[in-house]
């Protein structure tokens, strides 16, 4: 290879009778020089925290793409080779797995073109809602010229609040309960629709006799992308008859994959977790009010940006209003009621940690495995 320059790989994987392909199926890629020696690395380090051989090329682990449908998952990641690396030793490795069987096919890792940025630009809005008595359309409209604004700002992505067809309205959620879709589905529609953009609104969804907490996402073209129901509930949501969700979806938006949490989701790791394995890359988060150093630490151990949208004043240690980066630092958040914050990220753009090297390539070959992922039968 040449160092400085770009490079693909690319595998197709079939894993029989393994329980965890994620974690027992990787590719590793090390850099070396023409003696064989690690190559330094192209990103800054400290070695007072690490020792001296943090300045060294750490390995490249590429990611599971996608499964197709003839049963092949794709294994893909574009690199740029450390300057003075020379070769690149490409390791299929199959472990932890006794009695499974890997098969690997068109294995390639050629030169390439740069990565393209994928930039995409998130918004939440800020918005407390105040007083009571209110209709439910009243409190529809109230978000409309917060989302324009967002909007005009060029957002891809906008994040409303939690169960906002209720605040201010009823604390008897399953009184204002509604189909998703539905009317309010259909209301933000338009906007999205009207504004070119992507829109996660908090409301309760009634589906026969069982009422949810539901983060919906709508498209750009005005029709819901898909919905999730909040998992984790709080007493007081158990007390006036909110049912728990059971599923993560993951959804494709045309900037990339998008999860979303629902409030109290965010005190648990496993709701997260669960989202950036099945490939989330941005998480949505609709919270009436929570910690916001576990919204931190769900973006700092899963490798996602997050959007987080609040009833909670912005001069309280408490949650923000804010855009989180993957290292768990707010980008940008909302320091006044009615405001919105909008931040441009790059999608493509890797995340190196001191010592580790592109973490997020990492969690999924490297961190611990549970009954409810999934098989080898059904990955993602």
């Amino acid at each position: 290879i040449v160092g400085g320059k770009p490079y693909r790989f690319f595998a197709l994987r079939k894993a029989e009778s393994i329980a965890h392909p994620r974690r027992s199926c990787v590719v590793r890629i090390e850099w070396y020089d023409d003696d064989d020696r690690a190559v330094p690395s192209p990103h800054p380090v400290n070695p007072a925290y690490f020792g001296s051989d943090t300045g060294m090329a750490r390995p490249e682990f590429p990611r599971d793409r996608k499964l197709r449908h003839d049963g092949w998952t794709e294994v893909e990641d574009i690199y740029v080779a450390p300057e003075k690396a020379t070769k690149a030793v490409v390791q299929l490795h199959l472990r932890w797995a006794a009695g499974g069987a890997v098969d690997w096919k068109n294995v390639t890792f050629a030169e390439s073109e740069p990565l393209s940025p994928r930039k995409v630009k998130l918004a939440a809005v800020h918005f407390n809602l105040p007083g009571s008595g209110r209709s439910v359309g009243e409190n529809r409209e109230a978000f409309v010229p917060l989302i324009a604004e967002a909007a005009e700002k060029g957002a891809d992505l906008i994040v409303l609040p939690e169960l906002l067809t209720c605040k201010g309205v009823t604390h008897d959620y399953v009184s204002v309960a509604e189909s998703v879709p539905g009317p309010s589905t259909e209301y933000f529609g338009g906007l999205a629709k009207k504004h070119d953009c992507y829109l996660v609104v908090g409301l309760p969804e009634r589906d026969g006799h069982l009422v949810y907490n539901v983060a919906a996402l709508i498209g750009p073209d005005g029709e819901l992308v898909g919905k999730y129901r909040k998992v984790t509930l709080p007493r007081e949501e158990i007390a006036r008859g909110i049912a728990p969700g059971h599923d993560y979806p993951v959804f494709d938006t045309r900037f990339g994959k998008v999860g979303m949490m629902v409030c109290y989701d965010v005190f648990f790791p496993e709701v997260a977790r669960q989202l950036a394995m099945s490939g989330a890359e941005v998480i949505a988060l609709p919270i009436w009010g929570g910690n916001p150093r576990l919204a931190a630490a769900r973006c700092a151990e899963n490798g996602v940006y997050l959007v987080s949208s609040t009833y909670t004043g912005h001069e309280h240690d408490w949650m923000k209003t804010a855009i989180w980066n993957r290292e768990g630092d707010r980008l940008a958040e909302a320091n006044e009621w009615g405001s919105v914050v909008v931040e441009e990220v790059d999608l493509n753009q890797q995340t190196y940690w001191y010592g580790l090297g592109d973490f997020q390539s990492r969690i999924a070959r490297e961190g611990p495995v549970w009954e409810a992922e999934p098989s080898a039968s059904d990955e993602k």
